[in-house]
């Protein structure tokens, strides 16, 4: 089966994100008062796998190994079937 994925990946709370911050300075000095902003990353896969169970153990895998660093970083993915 064909799958198409959405990975998200983000700063854990705990970690500083200073792009974060920079981004919120710039948005409050154009008048966009903001509580906070924390900046991430986000992937698209399309891959193959035989079930839905093999599609998450393959992502999971994937962003762990590769995509997200597991001591700073947190991630989670959706993805569906596609024909």
């Amino acid at each position: 089966m064909k799958y198409q994925a959405r990975i998200f990946i983000t700063l854990r709370p705990s970690v500083l994100d200073p792009a974060g911050t920079a981004v919120q300075s710039a948005l409050k000095q154009m008048d966009y008062h903001v509580d906070s902003v924390r900046i991430g990353k986000y992937v698209e896969i399309a891959l193959e796998a035989k079930d839905d169970a093999e599609a998450t153990q393959k992502l999971d895998e994937a962003a762990d190994k590769l995509l997200a660093n597991p001591v700073i970083e947190d991630y989670r993915f959706e993805f569906t079937q596609v024909v």
